[in-house]
């Protein structure tokens, strides 16, 4: 691990990928700044705790010094800039940009020259040389002299830190504009990353490289959910196939059908392309229709709950449905784009008497209206299981049958299809 001359470092934004990197800075040595709009944040980030949970935040957090502001006069005379801000994408999934623009240009505003400023956020190919690299520009500064911009599109997967990676030990790539911006990120990284450090030739191939590793993700996703429901049309469990297929040694890697993507990543970064390839006029169909898929599936899920209710003659309206989960991801409570609020919102607008529970997201007004897991059992004729945490995965049976549940729809194919059945308890999952 290599030490940089820079020893001031700023971070703009403080979530899910600012808030880990600025504490991975501060142990390793650096004066970090962090700058986030959110004043309730900061206070809460200032007294050494994390406004989110994540297991290695709750233990660093307290032995680090993070200097968090909402103030953009703090952040002067920093050596590197690092923007972590969201970038998602509007009602038509449009890539929206508003927050890039706006903390470039407060970087641009506040930073001394010679600066290296490196875009996290992940952003289509071009948008570095085309709407970053201007700010600057406009604001008297010239790239590869006065500012050296890369970026390095942040590779944080919120939960993944129980299987041993985190913001510490990922792998990063890298680009930048000129050589030495390159050099000084290159070796900016590997003084606080463990993880490979992969210089790019250029910065479109760093952002794009994002783009790439996501669409991947929802492309096969989108083509596990699309066998699974068609073999559920003629009686095959998708759970055995993958299962049988994830035998081969080679050239299969397995995906897991469920009831909607979320996380402000796979079901955001592929419209990015697809806007990208429209502005040049290409057609991304295989993104296009990926994203159609899995769109799709949280009416889906809705129509199976529909179905089997129609089964013991029971409608939607009416019925007393509750929904487990509404996080995107087991045993995390992160909300971005979450399949849980539309299959909720459906459920609502079919009059069915709907409660919903998430044992990490305690309090939503009008979405997480049980106070536990005890009382949505107790009041619920039909389940929907939307994110498989682990309190949901280890009900026992016997809990849905002396509750009586007549339905259990299971969203993430994570519970014991056999036992539920065997109990007499309708139970259908997604292909199974």
């Amino acid at each position: 691990m290599t030490k940089t001359q820079d020893k001031k470092v700023c971070i703009i934004g403080m979530g899910y990928v600012g808030l880990p990197l600025a504490a991975v800075c501060a142990k390793n040595g650096y004066y970090v700044t962090g700058l986030d709009n959110d004043a309730e944040k900061i206070k809460i980030i200032q007294s050494g705790k994390s406004p989110f949970y994540e297991k290695s935040l709750e233990e660093l957090l307290p032995q680090v010094k993070i200097h968090a502001t909402t103030d953009p006069k703090d952040i002067k005379d920093h050596d590197i800039y690092l923007i972590c801000v969201p970038t998602p994408v509007d009602g038509k999934h449009n890539p929206d940009l508003k927050y890039v623009i706006e903390a470039s240009q407060t970087v641009a505003d506040n930073m001394k020259e010679g600066a290296l400023v490196v875009l996290e956020s992940t952003v289509n190919p071009g948008v570095s040389e085309e709407v970053v690299a201007p700010i600057f520009e406009k604001a008297g500064f010239v790239v590869g002299k006065t500012v050296f911009i890369s970026h390095c599109p942040e590779r944080i997967n919120p939960g993944d830190e129980y299987k041993g990676w985190t913001v510490a030990n990922l792998p990063r790539v890298v680009g930048s504009l000129d050589e030495e911006g390159l050099r000084r990120s290159v070796e900016f990284y590997k003084s606080v990353v463990t993880g490979e450090i992969v210089p790019m030739e250029n910065i479109r191939e760093a952002e794009a490289v994002k783009i790439l590793e996501n669409a991947f993700r929802d492309i096969n996703i989108a083509f596990v959910n699309e066998m699974a429901m068609s073999y559920a049309r003629i009686g095959i469990d998708i759970t055995n196939v993958i299962k049988g297929a994830a035998s081969k040694p080679y050239a299969f890697m397995p995906h897991r059908p469920g009831c909607g993507v979320g996380g402000h990543c796979i079901p955001v970064d592929p419209y990015y392309m697809i806007e990208k390839g429209k502005e040049n006029n290409f057609e991304h169909k295989f993104l296009s229709a990926a994203r159609l898929i899995n769109d799709g599936m949280a009416d889906y899920t809705v129509e199976l709950l529909q179905d089997k209710l129609n089964e013991i003659e029971k409608a939607v309206k009416g019925t007393r449905v509750g929904v487990l989960g509404i996080s995107y991801k087991a045993d995390v409570g992160d909300l971005r784009e979450s399949p849980s609020i539309r299959i909720i919102e459906k459920i609502k607008k079919m009059d069915a008497d709907l409660m919903a529970f998430d044992p990490y997201i305690p309090t939503m007004p009008n979405i997480a209206t049980a106070k536990d897991l005890d009382e949505i059992l107790s009041k619920s004729e039909a389940l929907v299981i939307v994110t498989d945490h682990n309190a949901f995965k280890n009900i026992p049976v016997e809990d849905f049958v002396k509750n009586g549940i007549k339905v259990i729809i299971d969203g993430r194919n994570c519970l014991d299809k056999k036992a539920i059945r065997a109990a007499g308890i309708i139970y259908a999952g997604i292909g199974r």
